[in-house]
C-alpha cells in the first residue's frame, strides 16, 4: 500500500498542472508504472482536449510495455462518450493490467461503471487509495455533482477595526486594504476558479475588471447582481476582456433567498467554481444560507473607524500567515 501511496501522491503532484484550465472537467494525474520505474504520465488537458489517461499512455514511448504495467490515477476512469472516448477503453485496449485508483467517480454518466469495466475486461483494479486526500483535491468537481453548485469560496479584505468600506470616498475605485502581494495572490486565485461574482453596490462604487492582471491565466466569468438592469454598459465588468452575466430579476426572485437560486443557476450552466467577492450584503447573503464551502479572509493594517462591517462568519479556521503586514485567515464550512 506505502507503494500505491508514493504513485498516488504522484498522480496529485501533476494533476495540479491543469488548474484553472481543466472546468468543468476535474483536473486529474496519471501515472504509469513499470517495474517500479515511471514510464509515462499524464495530467488533464485543457477542457475538450485528452484526460489524464490517455496524455499518460501517449508518453509511453515504448507501447509493449503497458501490457506489464500499473496505471495510477486520482479518479476512477470514465466510461462513456464526451468531448472525448472513454479512458477505460484506452485501459482496456493496451491491455493494462492493472489499476490503481484514488477515488470513485460520483458522476453518475460513471459512478462505478469504468471500475466495472475494467474488472470485466481482467483488469486488477484497486480502489481508496488516498481516497480523503483525492477528494479534497477534486473538490470543485465533487460539489458540482454530489452538491448540484459550484464550489464556493468566500473572500474580503477587511480592517483591523473590521470594516470592508469606508463611510465615504472621493474617487469610483477601491480603497485598498491589503498590500501588493496579497492582491497578487487574489489575482492568481481569479485565474484558478471559473466565475466570480460581486453585487451591484461594489460595481457602482469600485468599478472593478474583476479580471486576471498580476498574475498569468485565464480570466473568471464575472457574474453581477443587478435586479433591476441599473448597471449601464459603461462599467469595466461588462468590456470585452472576459464573459459577463447578469443576474436580474428575471433569472433570480428576489423576494426569495437569492444564494440557493444562484447556486442552481450557476449548476445548470455548468460552472462548477465560485468566488463570492463581494460586497459586505452579498457575502453575508451566502452565510446566511450556509451556502459556502471556504474563507479566504485578509486583514490589513489600517483602520477606518466607521463604514461598511466585514461579513460575520462562524466557520473552521484551518489556518493563519503573514504577507508582511497583512493577516490571511483561511476557513472552511465545518
Amino acid at each position: 500500500m506505502q507503494k500505491h501511496e508514493h504513485y498516488i501522491k504522484r498522480c496529485l503532484q501533476i494533476a495540479k498542472n491543469g488548474l484553472g484550465t481543466t472546468r468543468p472537467n476535474p483536473m486529474v494525474g496519471a501515472v504509469i508504472v513499470h517495474n517500479d520505474s515511471i514510464i509515462g504520465e499524464g495530467f488533464t488537458s485543457a477542457y475538450g482536449g485528452p484526460h489524464a489517461e490517455v496524455n499518460a499512455v501517449n508518453s509511453v514511448k515504448n507501447k509493449s510495455m503497458l501490457k506489464d504495467s500499473t496505471m495510477y490515477v486520482l479518479l476512477e476512469p470514465c466510461s462513456h462518450f464526451g468531448k472525448t472516448p472513454p479512458c477505460s477503453d484506452l485501459i482496456i485496449h493496451h491491455n493494462i493490467p492493472n489499476v490503481v485508483i484514488g477515488c470513485i467517480d460520483d458522476n453518475l454518466e460513471v459512478a462505478g461503471k469504468g471500475i466495472a469495466k475494467l474488472k470485466a475486461h481482467g483488469c486488477n483494479v484497486i480502489v481508496g487509495v488516498l481516497e480523503a486526500e483525492c477528494k479534497a483535491h477534486l473538490k470543485r468537481f465533487f460539489a458540482y455533482h454530489n452538491k448540484k453548485r459550484p464550489y464556493i469560496i468566500l473572500k474580503w479584505a477587511e480592517t483591523e477595526d473590521g470594516f470592508m468600506a469606508p463611510e465615504t470616498k472621493d474617487e469610483q475605485k477601491p480603497v485598498w486594504i491589503t498590500n501588493t502581494y496579497s492582491r497578487q495572490l487574489v489575482h492568481k486565485w481569479r485565474a484558478e476558479e471559473q466565475a466570480i461574482l460581486v453585487g451591484t453596490n461594489t460595481v457602482m462604487e469600485d468599478n472593478p475588471s474583476l479580471t486576471v492582471r498580476d498574475y498569468a491565466g485565464e480570466n473568471p466569468i464575472r457574474i453581477v447582481i443587478d435586479k433591476t438592469n441599473k448597471l449601464d454598459e459603461s462599467y469595466k465588468i461588462f468590456d470585452s476582456s472576459a464573459k459577463t452575466i447578469r443576474l436580474t430579476k428575471t433569472e433570480l426572485n428576489f423576494d426569495k433567498p437569492l444564494a440557493l437560486q444562484i447556486c442552481n443557476y450557476l449548476h445548470q450552466h455548468n460552472i462548477n467554481s465560485v468566488i463570492i467577492e463581494g460586497g459586505a450584503k452579498t457575502l453575508q447573503t451566502f452565510i446566511d444560507e450556509n451556502l459556502w464551502d471556504e474563507a479566504r479572509i485578509f486583514i490589513g493594517k489600517t483602520e477606518f473607524k466607521s463604514g461598511t462591517k466585514a461579513p460575520q462568519l462562524n466557520g473552521k479556521l484551518i489556518s493563519e500567515k503573514k504577507l508582511k503586514e497583512d493577516q490571511f485567515k483561511f476557513y472552511i464550512n465545518d
